[in-house]
């Protein structure tokens, strides 16, 4: 029997600052609920460390590389709206990431996706208008850019909406979902809030005393001249982005609520599509490496009539057959390379398919790639952007500080094992190599991106 499916991916959200991922602060009541009540996946990864090839694994269960990349997605990716879609379901999905709309391929299978493409907020509509309006090599449009640049790095004022937030998400998808009567419903919802700027709403900056103004101030600095921040600074950043945690968590648990009190039979699932790094290994944000404080995901499987903790090896790859099957589809797609977790859920964990998940990400502007490999015991990372190779022992180096690579030691009999993976992987993405074409991006539309921090 078909069931009402809720997806919901949270940006930039890693596992250990969840609290039944063991995080020392209450930041997730309500998602340790679910996954107390539910099922909760300890080893569950993410298959690239940002956001653009991280979402090609979940919405349509296949590498980032594959079938021409991330840049677009291809024709030849089957996304698991249009799998529920030719089911019968009705599907909606709200967001605001911009390189998760429809110019990408992701309207692709929805009746309705909101994307926030045609809402910017009042400050970059003005913005915008300036632009179109004045002659950029005139006085005033660069005053008025000197302004708005300024703004935010000295007085601390959050200058417009880089992202819709979780509350009007929320309200949005509940709104969409309660039209929908009687059909059967695939609804998918991802909050940005936990992505930088952290800029929690005042009632949620419950771990710093730190004015909202001066938590603004922080950012410029944090990505423009990173090694200047303070040990205090670090905390506070740390202390703003738990707060935001905290904030999407509770309109993650008004969103599932609401579609309990809807739906009789549903089930939901919620994750994250990479993790956040404070300087764990000398950086900021995101930045495309593949050490776990980025790659390590929550994963939580809600249906109300089971429960369990996991500590198999799962992947976001895995997350759109488990959908389908849910929803009562038990064909995969041919181009679908991931596993649904029912073996898991119901308790045959011999069944289970996966040992490792791979990462794979495209440097743009090198035209080089970096590929990851991890199973329980073992990272191994292949990095053509820098002609290197890492091995980490997880065992005895959890947080990843021993290259095993570097000196003179002897190589662990694993990695070739490793590598034989890595190659394999590549041969996949080859033999499903397709040419993608880019998307053309409007000055509006590359600025929100850019207040994001990604560079298109």
């Amino acid at each position: 029997m078909a069931q009402n499916v809720v997806l919901v991916t949270v940006d930039s959200l890693r596992a250990d600052h969840v609290g039944s991922y063991g995080y020392d602060r209450d930041t997730t009541p309500e998602l340790d609920a679910y996954a107390e009540d539910g099922h909760r996946f300890s080893a569950a990864f993410t298959h690239a460390c940002a956001t653009r090839p991280s979402f090609p694994a979940i919405m349509t269960s296949s590498h980032p590389l594959m079938y021409g990349g991330f840049e677009q997605l291809s024709e030849n990716r089957t996304l698991v709206s249009e799998v529920l879609s030719e089911q019968g379901y009705a599907t909606g999905g709200f967001h605001s990431n911009l390189y998760l709309s429809a110019e990408f391929g992701y309207e692709r299978g929805f009746d309705t996706l909101y994307d926030s493409r045609a809402d910017p907020s009042l400050m970059t509509r003005l913005r915008q208008a300036v632009k179109d309006n004045l002659d950029s090599d005139g006085l005033v449009y660069r005053a008025l850019e000197k302004l708005y640049q300024g703004t935010e790095r000295a007085a601390g004022v959050d200058v417009g909406s880089y992202y819709v937030s979780a509350e009007d998400i929320t309200d949005r998808a509940l709104e969409w979902a309660a039209d929908q009567g009687d059909r059967p419903t695939f609804l998918w919802v991802h909050y940005m809030d936990p992505h930088h700027p952290y800029s929690p709403p005042e009632a949620y900056q419950i771990y710093s005393d730190i004015s909202r103004r001066e938590g603004v101030k922080l950012r410029p600095k944090m990505m423009e001249n990173d090694e200047d921040i303070t040990d205090e600074e670090l905390q506070t950043l740390i202390d703003l982005y738990d707060g935001e945690i905290r904030y999407t968590d509770a309109q993650i648990g008004r969103l599932l609520s609401s579609l309990e009190d809807q739906w009789d039979d549903w089930m939901a699932i919620v994750t994250a599509d990479h993790g956040e790094e404070f300087r764990d290994h000398g950086e900021f944000f995101h930045q495309n490496r593949f050490y776990d404080e980025v790659m390590h995901v929550p994963l939580i499987v809600y249906d109300g009539r089971s429960s369990g903790t996991h500590d198999e090896m799962v992947g976001l790859m895995d997350v759109a057959p488990t959908v389908t099957t849910f929803a009562g589809d038990e064909t995969r797609p041919e181009n679908w390379w991931g596993y649904p977790l029912n073996p898991l859920l119901e308790g045959r964990p011999e069944e289970w398919e996966r040992e490792g998940v791979c990462g794979s990400w495209y440097d743009v502007p090198t035209e080089t790639e970096r590929f990851a490999y991890r199973t329980a015991d073992w990272k191994y990372i292949r990095d053509y952007v820098h002609d290197a190779e890492e091995l980490y022992d997880l065992r005895a180096d959890p947080d990843e500080r021993s290259n095993l690579l570097d000196g003179d030691g002897a190589e662990p009999d694993v990695l070739d094992e490793m590598r034989v993976v890595v190659e394999d992987l590549e041969a996949d993405i080859e033999s499903t190599d397709t040419d993608v074409a880019s998307v053309e991006m409007d000055d509006e539309i590359k600025e929100r991106l850019r207040n994001l921090g990604y560079q298109e």
